[in-house]
């Protein structure tokens, strides 16, 4: 691979056309030493690598991705895939690719040690080192650096120019004149700030040509590539404050409008295909006002001046409603009707008073819609919140759609119909116990804002076909999809479950199941495409009775589902073959197939031990088809493939150091629940595993996980559960148990599945009994809790987050939503089936703290003091119960972070406790000072105790 330096200010590099193939070395006779592999340590996180972002040029010439370490300076990466040639510029990030195939721009990072070292220089944000634009000729291969460039931004669709800004030169500090006649400095020029603008450059990428503007604030660029907007401060002499269009064919500026340096204009909007332009405007110059006026403009060329078309004293909405400055102006695609957002007058508060004047109370009503939680999340989402309201491009006319009532609306046919989509969930919102809250559903005429009620206390998510012909939605009740013709003013029912089950068959739930999905609708919205178990179904609203199933999944255990390849497609062509990703249920390997409609007949094309996971990638104007493979030994690399995948070639290496350390492998395990039911689980194994050998075991679970059978798992730091890869390749096995649950039961549903599974490894001769440690998060973290009270077969356990007291933890929040934990227990998750107080003694017996006596397992925890799913006081309980009763336990608890970890030191931390404790009780290592002695909390932050404890 070859990396591309830039070390000026400006750079062009070329390259000559170049082999990557090196020469073969003669064979020496000499046999080869053996490789000798090093175990995983927790100094392999930081340069283990992931792609990130990844393009493929619209002619199907080039392959552009991210390539990063976990933590360090990465790089993108660029290949030309016919002859495998490869660039790679450092640092890297946040690539676009032209409409013509010619550029890859993207973002250079400065060096991160050099961020750092000015961070911990105090330095002020400006003289932070700064990002630099590449400008990178895919064909010539060489590549321009902009230096201090803070966003750039190119045409979607067609164009060969990009819009960048610059960040504000940083002047050499001067040194101050002393004499006692110095002169007197002259005016100096506007300074670039984020009130005044910065420069925004607009750069033919073909020619080099510049164009320049000066204090711009706001740009955009059109999805055609015709068309550039900004609004600038102006520069007081030959730019004007105001707002602008440039055309990009005619390299014309025109001033639409103009306005004050401290006026602030946003939300600048192009229409998708015609030179129209939207913006909103806020003309009050004093920014201490706290009731601002937005104002909506619209342009359209050939006008030579935007037009006012709604402010406070003309909008659709209730008389004293304001235009939204928060919601973004959206044309239609036809480009005749033009949304936008208004909202009533914000509620201010007093200025004059003094903080000690100022009462701050919750009022918490019985019959408020929201819990006072809920609306502590929803806060600055609720200040921001608008209706949505309508311009008609072609008669002028205003309309209100939206309503203080109506919780959504969503646009239809890519907002050229006539009318819009509303739900309501007013009616029901305060039920509070409820996740899945019911909702009305509406139409909404766009000519005089009337309201249709197309459903009434719809328990699922209603959506419109692409084309606007149908709303859509599946009733959980029901268990039933069902259709609205919009024309005829119909409800069509449209499965009914007596062929096949379109809801999940295995769910274990007390609430109602979930639907297998739909893949699409037909051109002209003549069909839906529905997934069941295995198979896709097609169904026509017209004529629900003559379903048709197209594959035939069902006999082979093998699951199909449509793979979209035109990432702008809106309705699926039936009249070329369809690509459908596989799984087959049993054996867990994936692949693709292809689907001819006409005759519902599939073939083969591509189906292996590995797993597909990130979808597959067209070119726009291309054949060949981008996906990735992975097993639990393979990082999801990239392929290519012709499209019957007749000749399929790496096209990326992410990892070669992998080579050098001990990794493992995995297989499929099969034994019986304590109540005779069937199970599978997986089993991991380290290299050179030697079935005479006793090795300690790890269980970790989380509900079902065999799916994950050939899943790869990067070594990194631990944010809430075990990594794989590390425990196998230091020595491990690992054993990962499906649990299945009985309704009422979920703890004894964890001991029957769960304890029959890990005696079966054990009789399997290599695993030793007496060094057997568990570990799960969250509800795995529960169940653990409740293990260590049924069962002293592990020597060690670790559980993060985990609910002790259900009865407790039932009427607490779940501080992230807001929302009441009720719905965990009476429908979801911890499947209880009833209230606490139908069930009470249901709710004692599932939980871990009333046992507390029994335990004799030592127990780590992890549990946060702003975990916003599991109240950390269910970690208290526990770990006071359990202190109480002179038990071996440790609770950490991470200041600041959530329900699992997000900072990367502390994810780091995590991962060398995690391992120094089980290593400790499963295989004999040191006793860290943090695990004998604690943690004083004087000490909390300058010593972490994670050396051994002196003998």
């Amino acid at each position: 691979m070859r990396k591309i330096f830039l070390t000026t200010c400006v750079v062009l590099l070329s390259f000559p056309g170049w082999s990557q193939q090196k020469k073969s070395k003669k064979p020496t006779g000499k046999a080869a030493a053996p490789v000798i592999k090093k175990p995983l340590n927790h100094n392999v996180y930081d340069f283990w690598q992931d792609n990130t972002e990844r393009f493929v040029s619209n002619d199907g010439r080039f392959f552009v991705y991210g390539q990063n370490p976990q933590e360090g300076d990465g790089k993108i990466v660029i290949r030309e895939i016919s002859n495998a040639r490869i660039d790679s510029v450092p640092r890297g990030s946040g690539a676009r690719i032209t409409a013509d195939s010619e550029f890859a721009l993207f973002k250079i990072k400065p060096q991160l040690n050099l961020v750092k070292d000015a961070k911990r220089a105090k330095k002020k944000k400006e003289e932070l080192p700064k990002d630099s634009l590449a400008i990178y000729n895919l064909k010539a291969r060489t590549v321009q650096k902009i230096p201090g460039v803070s966003s750039f931004k190119v045409p979607e669709k067609a164009g060969s120019w990009v819009a960048y800004q610059l960040e504000a030169v940083v002047p050499p500090k001067e040194k101050k004149d002393t004499t006692a006649k110095a002169l007197k400095p002259a005016k100096a020029p506007k300074k670039e700030s984020e009130e005044n603008g910065y420069k925004l450059i607009v750069q033919d990428l073909k020619t080099g040509k510049l164009e320049t503007f000066a204090y711009v604030k706001e740009y955009e660029v059109s999805e055609d590539g015709k068309w550039l907007a900004f609004a600038t401060a102006g520069n007081d002499s030959t730019l004007k404050a105001g707002v602008y269009v440039w055309e990009a064919g005619a390299n014309a500026l025109k001033l639409i409008h103009e306005g004050l340096s401290k006026h602030k204009f946003s939300k600048l909007a192009f229409a998708k295909t015609t030179g129209q332009l939207a913006f909103i405007a806020d003309a009050d110059t004093n920014s201490k006002t706290q009731v601002r006026l937005p104002k909506l403009y619209y342009w359209n060329q050939p006008a030579e001046k935007a037009t006012l078309i709604a402010d406070e004293t003309n909008q659709p909405g209730v008389s004293g409603w304001l235009v939204s400055a928060n919601y973004a102006p959206e044309f239609s695609r036809d480009g005749t009707k033009l949304y936008f957002g208004t909202n009533p007058k914000p509620v201010v508060a007093d200025t004059t008073l003094l903080p000690d004047e100022i009462v701050n109370v919750e009022v918490w009503h019985w019959q408020d819609k929201n819990l006072q939680t809920r609306q502590k999340v929803t806060l600055e989402q609720d200040k921001k919140r608008s209706h949505l309201a309508i311009y008609h491009t072609d008669s002028k006319k205003l309309v209100q759609l939206g309503n203080e009532n109506l919780t959504r609306t969503q646009l239809v046919n890519e907002g050229n119909a006539d009318f819009v989509l509303a739900t309501s969930d007013g009616k029901y919102s305060h039920e509070h116990w409820d996740w899945n809250p019911k909702q009305d559903v509406y139409i909404i005429n766009s000519q005089d804002g009337s309201e249709k009620l197309l459903k009434e206390k719809l328990e699922g998510n209603v959506r419109m076909s692409p084309e606007g012909k149908y709303a859509y939605w599946f009733s959980n009740p029901d268990t039933a999809w069902f259709a609205y013709d919009v024309a005829k003013g119909q409800t069509i029912q449209l499965t009914d479950n007596k062929t096949v089950n379109f809801a999940d068959e295995l769910d274990d739930h007390p609430d109602f199941p979930n639907p297998y999905g739909l893949a699409g609708w037909t051109k002209g919205d003549e069909s839906a495409l529905i997934n069941d178990r295995y198979d896709i179904w097609e169904v026509s609203p017209s004529a629900p009775q003559k379903i048709r199933k197209l594959t035939n999944g069902r006999p082979d255990k093998r699951e199909f589902r449509y793979v979209t390849l035109d990432r702008d497609e809106r309705n699926i062509d039936m009249a070329k073959p369809l690509l459908l990703s596989s799984v087959h249920e049993i054996t867990k390997q994936q692949g693709y197939y292809r689907l001819n409609t006409a005759n519902t007949t599939i073939a083969r094309l591509y189906e292996g031990d590995f797993k597909t996971g990130y979808g597959v990638l067209k070119a726009k104007n291309g054949e060949q088809l981008f996906f990735t493979k992975e097993t639990f030994q393979n990082y999801p690399d990239w392929y290519v493939a012709d499209p019957d995948f007749k000749s399929v070639t790496k096209i990326t290496t992410t990892n070669p150091q992998q080579d050098q350390y001990s990794w493992g492998s995995v297989e499929l395990v099969s034994w019986l629940a304590g109540d005779g039911t069937p199970l599978q689980g997986l089993l991991y194994k380290p290299e050179n595993f030697d079935p005479a050998k006793k090795y300690p075991m790890m269980v970790y679970y989380y509900e079902k996980n065999t799916e994950n059978l050939h899943s790869h798992f990067a070594p990194k730091p631990i944010r809430s559960y075990i990594n794989f890869s590390y425990f196998t390749s230091n020595g491990y096995i690992v054993f990962v148990p499906d649990i299945v649950y009985k309704i009422g039961y979920p703890g004894q549903s964890a001991y029957n599945c769960l304890i029959p599974g890990v005696l079966s490894q054990i009789d399997k001769g290599f695993v030793d009994r007496d060094r057997i440690g568990i570990s799960g998060h969250s509800w795995g973290g529960y169940q653990t809790a409740y293990l260590v009270t049924q069962t002293d077969l592990f020597r060690a356990a670790e559980a993060g987050a985990p609910v002790s007291n259900m009865t407790s933890a039932y009427g607490g929040i779940r501080w992230d939503t807001g929302l009441t934990r009720q719905a965990q227990y009476e429908k979801t998750q911890s499947r209880i089936g009833g209230t606490l107080w139908e069930k009470p003694m249901q709710y004692i017996e599932n939980s871990p703290l009333f046992y507390a006596p029994k335990v004799n397992t030592p127990l780590l925890m992890m549990h946060n003091d702003e975990d916003g799913a599991v109240p950390w006081y269910q970690g208290i309980e526990y770990y006071m119960a359990l202190k109480r009763l002179g038990k071996p336990v440790w609770m950490l608890n991470y200041n600041g972070e959530k329900h699992g970890l997000g900072k990367r030191q502390n994810m780091k931390d995590f991962a060398v406790r995690m391992y120094q404790y089980f290593d400790y009780y499963l295989k004999d290592g040191p006793l860290p000072s943090w695990l004998g002695e604690g943690l004083p909390y004087v000490e909390k932050g300058i010593n972490q105790h994670l050396e051994p404890m002196k003998k």
